[in-house]
């Protein structure tokens, strides 16, 4: 057996020589294509173009939404600003405003006073009365207010439009300031006030509310609002040291510019009598605070204006008269509600 395996190995070996002696002396030819540049493009172009053709027809076409019409887009955002204007705005601490109306059942469109701050103006008080300064802080006040009205003529002349809007600016300081110094005062000296700071503070607001009503009216430039800054900030920071350091002065001249605003508002009724001023509709803000009627024109705005202006003249000159008493203003009953 052994003999055998050896033999049959032997042959197999002498068999591998013989094939590798054949293949390593045939000769090995390799031949190299010749390489043409213009039949490799036109092959390439026609296997994408084939790809595109495939691709086109088996992926589906995406069509693009038009763009929303110019009509859709004002809708939209007129949608979303009734949005807005409806939202009610919900608050953690519960605080909400009743449903107010007004005496024809429609809504009460005005956050900055309220049903019950309306009122109907006096339109019978006296506009001719005059303090006839006797004092020599009298005439101190007088004359001061007096000089006053130089720059403020030759600057508006007869723009009492303007002029208006410039004096409510100047007119709703001083209740402010007396309100808050007899404020501060009674929480020092554990003592009542009589009534005053309210009634100081309500002389204030209802000058602010003329103010809000000339705001409508006339529209001031940027240089008058300018001059509005300038001359509040220095009258606030002027009526507060004079009324620290003399009440009785500074409600006496409060007294003299409330006279002078009487004068203003009664030439501004004359231009308006004379044609030279338009008589416009009244604003809807004056209409709702004064409870003026419907039609009602600038002339009735302006008259119950200046009725209020000669209600603050006295209320003021009251004040002083009772420091020059000697007295104190909380010994005196406070003029609450008198406008």
């Amino acid at each position: 057996m052994n003999r055998i395996a050896a033999r049959s190995v032997a042959g197999a070996l002498r068999h591998g020589r013989n094939f590798n002696r054949h293949i390593s002396t045939a000769p090995v030819v390799t031949t190299t294509p010749k390489f043409d540049a213009a039949n490799y493009l036109h092959r390439q172009s026609a296997t994408a173009f084939g790809s595109w053709r495939m691709m086109s027809t088996v992926t589906p076409s995406i069509q693009t939404p038009p763009p929303p019409a110019e009509k859709d887009k004002k809708e939209d955002s007129g949608s979303e600003s009734d949005a807005k204007k409806d939202v009610v705005i919900s608050n953690y601490w519960g605080i909400a405003r009743p449903k107010l109306t007004r005496e024809d059942g429609s809504d009460w469109p005005w956050n900055c006073f309220m049903p019950w701050e309306t009122y109907e103006a006096d339109l019978s008080i006296d506009l001719s009365k005059h303090h006839v300064p006797k004092t020599f802080l009298d005439k101190v006040a007088y004359r001061t207010v007096k000089l006053l009205r130089v720059p403020t003529d030759i600057f508006f002349q007869r723009r009492y439009g303007c002029r208006a809007m410039m004096l409510e600016t100047v007119a709703a300081v001083p209740g402010m300031v007396g309100g808050m110094l007899l404020h501060l005062r009674s929480l020092r000296k554990f003592q009542q006030s009589g009534g005053w700071i309210k009634a100081l503070l309500e002389e204030a607001e209802n000058e602010r509310m003329h103010l809000m009503t000339m705001v409508e009216l006339v529209k001031p430039a940027w240089y008058e609002r300018l001059l509005v800054l300038t001359v509040q900030g220095v009258f606030f920071n002027a009526f507060f040291g004079l009324y620290m350091i003399s009440p009785k002065v500074a409600h006496r001249v409060v007294g003299y510019l409330e006279e002078e605003a009487i004068h203003s508002y009664t030439e501004y009724l004359k231009d308006i009598d004379s044609g030279k001023i338009e008589n416009v509709p009244a604003p809807a803000i004056a209409i709702d605070y004064w409870r003026l009627p419907k039609d009602a024109k600038l002339k009735d705005v302006i008259t119950v204006i200046r009725a209020d202006e000669a209600h603050h003249r006295d209320v003021n000159h009251f004040a002083s008269d009772i420091h020059h008493q000697g007295k104190e203003l909380r010994d005196a009953p406070a003029p609450i509600g008198y406008h």
